[in-house]
């Protein structure tokens, strides 16, 4: 089968299109034909050698976290899923290997696919939306009327936040560019603010909760727009981050929650039914398996609404 990966850290051009085995099965684990697979920052990260602590320092190594796929077969002891099952997952975060033709994973690391979505959509699901769940279920206390800013709404985290957040009652500020803000009045906000026109940080208006999507506002700036008891959510931090935070919390009402994606097969569960019940998912760029290199390069600097995805149709004729 043919499987992509990349034998040193660097970017795009590292990328390969291997031929290697079809992974073995174990008596607990289903083996999946790959649909399509999501594009996230993660998966640069782990590639330019920035999160080596995490990921190591073994090639070679696979790239690609969440997808979508069909069992092709089941371990003896799996009781779940037979073949021919449509299932979205989510892989080893630090790992990754997603982008393959077929990809091992164990029962509680997928979920069937929802019928009213297609493979690109449930592909991109699981990373971006643990994340968003994550953020409201052990980060900050969401109840009906928390004002929440979220700056960088119309990206993959934040199309998941801004609907689950309505959903759970709060009230939404989305700080977006010319080409988001449709996207966000659709997922529900109650309040757009394009960036390109004004600045959120000149507002008089506090939150009880700033979510910064896009790294662009900072706790130090952040803070002058929080209420006296308040939580920032820092969705991609680093060590400066994580010791900052540890002494900032010590102190200050206003606190500084970091964002360390823990998936969860209760948040799989949870995605399955948001996307049961019609939450919007949107797929604003779709790249065929052999157009690899392409879609990392574009999609690390390309502003795009939801999510990208990677299929592997192209694969059927090759």
């Amino acid at each position: 089968m043919k499987k992509l990966i990349y034998s040193k850290f660097g970017g795009p051009e590292v990328l390969q299109i291997a031929e290697v085995p079809i992974p073995a099965i174990q008596e607990t684990s289903v083996l999946i034909k790959v649909k399509a697979v999501s594009i996230n920052p993660l998966d640069w990260k782990i590639r330019n050698g920035e999160m080596k602590l995490m990921s190591g320092s073994k090639f070679p190594k696979g790239i690609g976290i969440d997808f979508s796929g069909i069992v092709e077969e089941t371990g003896t002891a799996v009781t779940q899923y037979k073949k021919g099952d449509e299932v979205f997952g989510i892989l080893d975060v630090f790992k990754g290997e997603a982008l393959s033709e077929y990809v091992i994973a164990k029962e509680k690391d997928i979920v069937i696919k929802p019928q009213n979505v297609s493979f690109e959509q449930a592909a991109a699901m699981a990373v971006v939306g643990s994340a968003a769940l994550q953020i409201f279920n052990t980060l900050v206390d969401l109840k009906k009327g928390t004002e929440v800013l979220i700056n960088g709404a119309s990206g993959g985290i934040g199309m998941f936040a801004t609907q689950i957040a309505k959903r759970k009652g709060a009230i939404v500020t989305a700080v977006v560019g010319d080409s988001g803000i449709q996207a966000v009045k659709d997922w529900g906000a109650d309040f757009v603010i394009n960036y390109n026109k004004e600045d959120v940080l000149k507002g008089n208006k506090p939150y009880d909760v700033v979510i910064d999507l896009s790294g662009k506002i900072p706790f130090s700036k952040a803070k002058q727009i929080m209420k006296h008891s308040s939580a920032y959510v820092h969705t991609a931090p680093g060590p400066k981050e994580i010791i900052s935070s540890f002494f900032i919390n010590l102190f200050s009402h206003k606190k500084y929650k970091l964002l360390m994606l823990k998936p969860s097969p209760g948040y799989l569960a949870e995605l399955r039914g948001y996307a049961e019940q019609g939450i919007g998912i949107v797929v604003s760029k779709i790249y065929p398996f052999h157009s690899f290199k392409k879609a990392y390069t574009e999609v690390p600097h390309g502003k795009f609404i939801g999510k990208a995805v990677i299929t592997m149709d192209d694969l059927k004729n090759k």
